[in-house]
């Protein structure tokens, strides 16, 4: 026994000598798994070194935007730091404190996935915008009823410019998850017009007219054509539609609207100068059971009747 007397008191370190020599016996013991963890963790070290700054290129060039550059090199990095650190564990025979951060890991995970789920889904959704790249900035774009100019894509939501110089910000849950027209990716956009012609005038001319009016007087694709379709009998018309591709270099709202605008005046005007009707909503009145007499006859019957 180790008895020492100070100030009176007698202190007596034989438990503290028997416990720091059971430390030392388990370091001897665990010796060779300490070097080998050390040599893990330098090996690991030097491997995350090299891989940080190949997960860089990779990123580059899966994406575009530089903070979804480093945040999928940072997240790569995190997952191989990760598997080094479990494996260190391992190594020193610590099993039961993986299992038990794997365990917490995903408890809280799925606490944190419950509480943040909107933000969580809007974050990993702008990741996937980014990725697939389905628009850019400056593209026109219509979601979720909005129809406008993209200004801005970042990691929680898509900020669109309307027409109506209106700025909104749009979930990239949203904008992954609706159907997205993209106006500007094909470079492509077509016209379509709808009008009527009165039952009494000759619908080829009609055609003729209506088609060689936009081909004089509207700016549209010229190796796609005009198309025009009869396409019902209306209650005062024979109704039909008429296409035509703008050009690709004028795919814009403002030119949408302008070509658009021409079309309408151009056919209105030829109609008037070859003298076809786009008649007003008519009714026309039967008188009879079997219908086909005229007002002034049922009415001369009815005097001739009552006489």
């Amino acid at each position: 026994m180790y008895l020492f007397e100070i100030f009176g008191l007698t202190l007596d370190f034989q438990p503290l000598l028997e416990e720091l020599q059971r430390w030392w016996a388990v370091l001897l013991k665990n010796l060779p798994n300490i070097l080998l963890a050390i040599i893990v963790a330098f090996i690991g070290y030097v491997v995350t070194s090299f891989l940080k700054k190949y997960f860089n290129k990779i990123a580059r060039k899966i994406v575009d935007d530089s903070t979804i550059q480093y945040l999928l090199s940072t997240l790569m990095t995190a997952v191989f730091v990760v598997l080094t650190i479990m494996l260190i564990l391992s190594v020193l025979n610590l099993g039961s404190v993986v299992t038990g951060i794997a365990g917490a890991a995903g408890v809280v995970g799925l606490a944190l996935s419950l509480a943040f789920q909107d933000p969580i889904l809007n974050f990993f959704s702008g990741i996937l915008l980014t990725i697939r790249h389905l628009f850019k900035i400056g593209d026109m774009i219509e979601v979720e009823g909005y129809t406008g100019v993209v200004k801005d894509i970042n990691l929680r939501h898509t900020s669109i410019r309307t027409f109506q110089g209106q700025d909104v910000m749009i979930p990239n849950k949203i904008v992954a998850q609706n159907p997205l027209t993209n106006y500007n990716k094909l470079n492509m956009r077509r016209v379509d017009i709808s009008c009527g012609v009165s039952y009494g005038d000759d619908l080829q001319k009609a055609k003729d007219v209506a088609v060689q009016a936009i081909k004089d007087n509207v700016q549209h694709d010229r190796d796609k054509g005009i198309s025009l379709f009869y396409t019902e009998f209306g209650d005062s018309s024979v109704n039909y539609t008429v296409r035509f591709w703008l050009d690709s270099n004028k795919t814009g709202q403002p030119d949408f609207l302008e070509a658009r605008s021409n079309a309408i005046l151009a056919i209105f005007n030829a109609y008037n100068e070859n003298d076809i009707m786009i008649p007003f909503p008519i009714r026309t009145l039967d008188f009879g059971i079997k219908g086909g007499e005229q007002l002034k006859e049922m009415l001369g019957k009815n005097e001739d009747e009552q006489a």
